[in-house]
């Protein structure tokens, strides 16, 4: 199988381009027939291993609306293949329209909903594909396909809320940074060059004022290649040293403050994935290996790996996850009822809730320590610019006044 880029003409006339697998361009041609395109050329894709996530996307709303378009088709009794189709035919994406394309032709020739979906990672992620899945042994896709609205929904929400949660801060950030240029850069040597030129001795401040000022004038490229180059360094060490990545991710969750809001999120995917999994009827251990990949950080990774070895040795789900030193003893005691009490889908949901206001007070709460620091901090700095600038024009009025 070849994947494509094309061209093709709709019913109006408008051009379209896209990206479709096919075994060869006349395979292309008859797939573009049948949701109403003409093509017009193509060409064959070349592998390639740069990776541009912005391009050839999938909006999150889009992708709900496809499965709520589902839900509906399989709750009104709709054949799958006529869903997809029509799925295909009515959205406006049209990366999705490509991507329900493969689908829809997969299915045809006799693969099952899930596996289509396999082929295509960057789309359907492995909680979608484990529901679907999980669904296709039980027959109940219009159920399992309204849960995965509901963790879909929980996702694209969790993640706009942490963008403008950490907007402000980083806002200030860079406001502080500018400000701090154009002082050090700019307003302090100009400054400087007329007391330079007094003749007058100089105070300790003002001494050190302009050494600070020399310095970043002459190794200001430096403040942007060391951070930059730490940034490459740490991510391709991730990349390609597993050991590194251990060590790396252990630090990070250990961050006073910061290691509290790279842990919180992450359970609480854990959980909600979990108790979406559990729910949609999978067995406890295929719920545990798809919610640990979600999980991202291999340190607390390594936690979950332990605790599912110690569930398929016959522990109990609450004594596993005590074992691992990463949930709240609230989170175990809520979980160890439901264990007892025989409805954990419930305990699951309420733990899910738990860590989503959790998450939220982890990030209010850095943000909280993160603004006035900065707004500290620069206050310090403009206070040693004035009185290292100031003390000693004071001095020279002084004296022409004497």
């Amino acid at each position: 199988m070849k994947k494509f880029k094309y061209r093709a003409l709709d019913e109006q006339g408008r051009q379209v381009r896209g990206k479709l697998s096919g075994m060869n361009e006349t395979d292309l041609y008859q797939q573009l027939k049948t949701v109403g395109l003409e093509l017009v050329d193509c060409r064959e894709e070349r592998q390639t291993r740069i990776h541009i996530p912005f391009f050839n996307r999938i909006k999150a709303r889009e992708m709900i609306q496809a499965f709520v378009h589902l839900e509906q088709l399989q709750r009104s009794g709709v054949p799958l293949l006529d869903s997809l189709a029509d799925i295909r035919d009515s959205t406006d994406s049209p990366v999705l329209r490509d991507v329900m394309t493969e689908i829809h032709r997969d299915v045809s020739e006799g693969a099952s909903l899930s596996a289509a979906m396999l082929k295509h990672p960057r789309y359907f992620n492995n909680v979608v594909t484990a529901m679907t899945a999980s669904a296709e042994e039980t027959g109940q896709l219009a159920d399992a396909f309204a849960q995965l609205i509901i963790f879909m929904k929980w996702s694209d929400v969790m993640r706009r809320r942490t963008i403008k949660a950490l907007s402000y801060p980083i806002f200030t950030l860079l406001v502080f940074l500018l400000v701090l240029s154009l002082l050090m850069l700019y307003t302090v040597p100009q400054i400087i060059e007329f007391l330079r030129n007094v003749g007058q001795e100089l105070p300790f401040m003002t001494v050190a004022l302009i050494k600070t000022s020399d310095f970043l004038q002459e190794n200001y490229m430096w403040f942007a290649i060391v951070p930059i180059s730490f940034i490459v360094f740490v991510k391709t060490m991730n990349r390609v040293s597993p050991g590194f990545k251990y060590r790396w991710d252990r630090m990070v969750t250990r961050i006073p403050v910061i290691g509290e809001v790279a842990r919180k999120p992450k359970l609480s995917r854990f959980s909600r994935t979990f108790g979406a999994l559990f729910k949609s009827g999978l067995e406890i251990l295929k719920c545990m290996d798809t919610a640990i990949e979600t999980v991202g950080n291999t340190y607390m990774k390594a936690a979950m790996v332990r605790a599912r070895r110690q569930i398929s040795e016959g522990a109990s789900i609450s004594a596993a996850m005590n074992n691992t030193g990463e949930f709240p003893s609230l989170v175990i005691r809520m979980v160890k009822i439901g264990e007892e009490s025989g409805n954990l889908t419930h305990v699951l949901d309420q733990v899910a809730e738990f860590y989503d206001a959790d998450v939220d007070e982890a990030v209010q709460r850095m943000i909280g320590m993160i603004t006035p620091t900065l707004t500290m901090i620069l206050g310090v700095i403009i206070l040693w610019i004035a009185a290292g600038v100031f003390g000693p024009i004071y001095g020279i009025l002084g004296e022409l006044g004497a």
